[in-house]
Formats: structure tokens, sequence, C-alpha cells
């Protein structure tokens, strides 16, 4: 009779291994499913019931609730890596090129949701969110400067505050008011940044 061969611990391993990333990715994803409802503090117990695992376990994969956040914030940044993409904006005419950089800031914004505003709520007390965010935030201007970079050159001396002003404009903090605080629709917000955007590069709206 031939005796049976031993396990095999690598093979154990890998198994425990995917388990364990699968167990802490639906964590992950559970956390981003209720900021987007709304629940920007979720409990242990949310987390735990939209996981569909015990309190413990959701703590078993993280080493506290900052590095849980930190690990969510990472993972919406891959869920929104294709909108950051811009298509090619060589040799458009200004008014196009502001429309279609709108419409895909507009994309990007809305994809950060309400991730967007746990991050900038955390940002002054973890410094690795704080880091994270400056890097989008840097992100994001370049993307401006590239897109305007002829009519923000013509504007000399003048460009780099021109520069500040669109940045603004197109952030998250600024659709965040103009959608929350001011209470206009999608529409109107997107035709007020539009707006601002032409009369900051001195043409008509």
């Amino acid at each position: 009779m031939t005796p049976a061969s031993p396990p095999d611990a690598s093979a154990t391993t890998d198994g425990r291994s995917l388990r364990r990333d699968r167990n802490r990715m639906a964590v992950i994803d559970a956390v981003l499913a209720l900021y987007d409802s709304g629940n920007l503090a979720p409990s242990s117990d949310d987390i735990a019931e939209r996981a569909g695992t015990s309190v413990r376990s959701v703590f078993r994969y993280f080493d506290d609730v900052d590095d849980m956040l930190r690990a969510a914030i990472g993972r919406q940044q891959e869920r929104l890596e294709p909108l950051w993409t811009l298509d090619s904006f060589d040799g458009l005419p200004l008014d196009e090129r502001i429309e279609r950089f709108v419409a895909a800031r507009v994309r990007l914004l809305d994809g950060m949701g309400n991730v967007g505003l746990v991050a900038r709520m955390r940002a002054p007390f973890q410094p690795l969110i704080r880091a994270e965010l400056d890097r989008v935030r840097a992100t994001m201007r370049g993307q401006v400067a590239l897109v305007f970079a002829p009519e923000l050159a013509a504007l000399g001396p003048d460009g780099a505050a021109v520069l500040a002003m669109l940045d603004v404009t197109c952030s998250w903090e600024a659709r965040d008011l103009l959608r929350g605080d001011q209470g206009l629709s999608d529409a109107a917000a997107r035709a007020a940044a539009t707006g601002a955007i032409r009369r900051l590069l001195g043409t008509s709206v």
C-alpha cells in the first residue's frame, strides 16, 4: 500500500493567504460602500455586517481604524485610475478644451464621492492620508497646467496666480460647495465652473 503524500505546506499557506486577502478586501469594500451610502463614520458593527464577517475578524486584518481608512482610500484610488486619464487636448480651441476638461474633471470628482470628504476630515490628524491628499491635489493641479498651458504662458508673470485660481475652481472642494452649500444642480455647477475658467483665462462667457 502506497503511503499517502504529506500535505503540501506551501499550498496550505497560499490558501490561507488568499483567504486573508479576500476577507481583507471584503472589509475595505464594505467601508467604501458605507461611505457611499452616507455613513461617514461607520461603527465596527456596521462594517462587519456589511462585509458579512464578525467584528473580531474586521480588526484581524488592520492595525487600527486609521490603517483601515488608509487602505480604503488606496482602494478608491485604484478604482478611480481610469478617470485620471485625459484625452489629448492638443490643437483644440480653448472653448472645446474647457468643455472637455470640465466634463472629465466632474467625472473624477464625482467618482471620489464621500471618500474625498472623509480623506479631508482625517488628513489633519493622519500624516499618511495628508501625504496622499497632497499627491492627488498636485496631480490635479498638473492637469490644469497642462491643458491650459498656452493661455497661462501668454499671461506671463500673472500666469501663476491664474493657475492657482483655476486649480481652486476645478477642485473637489469647489464642486462640493457648489453642489452642497450653494445648492446648485449638476448642470448649474458645471456651467459655473466653465464660466469661471473662461473669465480667468480672459475669454468671453
